[in-house]
């Protein structure tokens, strides 16, 4: 039987009033298609679980997203999960979705790889693209020894770290100060989230 969730209430009704007929449409369909469907809050954003996590919905300022928890194996994205969370891209009408039918048939086939125990896709972890250690940053290094010393015992995973944080930088005045931040705290032997670390 179907439990609903008076905290997905107050969440359609605090989100912004584009997104409200979105999200009623989207319960009522899940609901419809999945009679026993359960409601619940998971990371903070309406979830539905049937026999495991079926589907979820989230609402922010400009649009909402709606996926299956096993997206690739339900829906062909057709490059649409680029844009936002879930397979639909940034929804921002009911326009944005496919019918009422086709929905019904993707929570169908999302509830059928749960009753097979089918297991979520693992993601493939592609290897990062070799760094370059940036001019600026190299020179910075050759005038302090202990900052220089600290770097070049880093792995190269903390190396990058520094070399992303310095090269990210939009200005100039903010790629300076980051710069003259990560030769400081190289020197002091420390990684860039050292902050993080211990917490």
């Amino acid at each position: 039987m179907a439990t609903k969730d008076p905290r997905i209430d107050a969440y359609i009704a605090k989100s912004a009033e584009f997104a409200r007929p979105i999200l009623a449409h989207l319960r009522a369909v899940v609901h419809s298609a999945c009679p026993e469907v359960e409601e619940t809050l998971k990371w903070s954003s309406p979830t539905f679980m049937y026999k495991g996590i079926l589907c979820g919905f989230a609402a922010f300022k400009e649009h909402a997203t709606f996926g299956f928890w096993k997206g690739d194996l339900v829906v062909d994205a057709n490059g649409k999960s680029a844009e936002a969370m879930g397979q639909f891209g940034r929804l921002t009408s009911l326009k944005d979705l496919p019918s009422k039918r086709v929905l019904a048939g993707y929570v169908k086939q999302a509830m059928r790889l749960n009753d097979a125990g089918v297991k979520s896709p693992r993601m493939v972890k592609r290897p990062k693209a070799p760094f370059k250690t940036p001019a600026d940053l190299t020179a910075a290094l050759k005038k302090n020894a202990a900052a220089r010393t600290t770097f070049e015992r880093f792995p190269a995973s903390a190396q990058r770290d520094y070399v992303e944080w310095i090269t990210e930088a939009k200005q100039e005045a903010t790629r300076a100060r980051r710069l003259a931040t990560t030769v400081e705290w190289l020197a002091q032997g420390k990684r860039r989230n050292w902050k993080y670390e211990n917490c």
